[in-house]
């Protein structure tokens, strides 16, 4: 199969987070678009062990966490997630956690003695040395996540959308011309749905169907303001199906070849009535049932979804004219 990526627009809109929200915290515009769970959203602390359940140590002192998006906003009052770890690795050579929390602000009972704390907002994240002093007053912590969202969306021609079933996202670190030396961040993320980032560029990969509708776009995140960004393609939906008659019933158990102006195949399906997303450009389709081989040369415009229908001829002239499109 040949695959085809391209540059195009982005339409983008950057907002504040606390934008229009009068009163309100600034993490709260994070509340607008759906977001991931919990369990996709936490970054990989792979050097790190479970938390072990150790009691209160009588010479624990209390410490207050707070985090911010960035150095100017308000301390953030939920989406958090606080892990306190020890620095000395246990016997399986990871440091352990002994204690978290969720939500906002955080308050730990911590023994006297040197940590290391991490906080995470979504894939956002930052990792900090603390020392707890065994007497004297204990500093409130603030930890400044420099954090930002994303949404990603996606549109067709000049701006028919796409059916979020249809379309996926990836997200690389950092920018550039392909993902090609860049560390995956998030696979199959979703339409209008917000991920939580550390402030920076990435690499974004707009996927639309599974064929060869592919877009690629370096989005720049920054700190507590939410990046919305549309993708163009230029691609849109066919519908094939073989006929005995123009305007039938689509005839079952056919096989379809889709293949490019230049004969490469890049995509194959075994069913009566298949749905391919194809870029723009012109192609061939070709459909074998039975003993018998037809095709048909099309189009494919951005945005203008469209049926593809072959109508049964003579058997043997369509073997013969198919013969020069050999997929094999």
């Amino acid at each position: 199969m040949i695959s085809f990526s391209c540059r195009l627009p982005v339409i983008m809109t950057v907002m504040l987070m606390a934008a229009g929200l009068q009163g309100a915290r600034a993490e709260d515009a994070f509340e607008t678009f759906k977001q991931l769970d919990g369990s996709t959203k936490m970054p990989k602390l792979n050097a790190f062990s479970n938390p072990s359940v150790n009691p209160v140590q009588s010479n624990a002192r209390l410490v207050k966490f707070e985090a911010k998006l960035d150095k100017d906003a308000q301390p953030m009052q939920q989406g958090l997630q606080w892990r306190v770890y020890s620095p000395i690795a246990g016997s399986d050579g990871k440091l352990p956690m002994i204690a978290s929390s969720q939500g906002g602000t955080a308050d730990l009972q911590l023994a006297p003695g040197d940590y290391f704390v991490n906080v995470s907002f979504g894939r956002a994240g930052i990792t900090r040395k603390l020392s707890v002093p065994a007497e004297g007053d204990v500093a409130t912590q603030v930890m400044v996540l420099d954090a930002g969202g994303m949404v990603l969306n996606a549109v067709t021609g000049e701006n028919t959308r796409i059916q979020s079933t249809k379309l996926k996202f990836k997200i690389y670190a950092g920018d550039g011309q392909d993902d090609t030396g860049h560390n995956l961040i998030m696979d199959n993320v979703e339409p209008n749905t917000l991920i939580s980032l550390n402030s920076g560029t990435y690499h974004v990969v707009s996927e639309y169907g599974s064929v060869n509708a592919v877009v690629r776009a370096d989005i720049k995140v920054e700190a507590n303001k939410i990046t919305e960004a549309t993708l163009q393609h230029r691609a849109a939906q066919m519908n094939f199906k073989l006929v005995s008659n123009p305007g039938g019933e689509a005839i079952a158990d056919t096989a379809w070849s889709i293949l490019t102006s230049s004969g490469d195949a890049v995509a194959e399906s075994v069913s009566a009535f298949p749905v391919l997303v194809l870029s723009e450009g012109n192609y061939t389709a070709i459909a074998r049932n039975k003993d018998n081989i037809y095709q048909k040369d099309f189009n494919v415009k951005a945005g203008v979804n469209t049926d593809v229908e072959l109508v049964m001829k003579d058997s043997a002239q369509n073997l013969q004219k198919a013969s020069i499109y050999d997929t094999n």
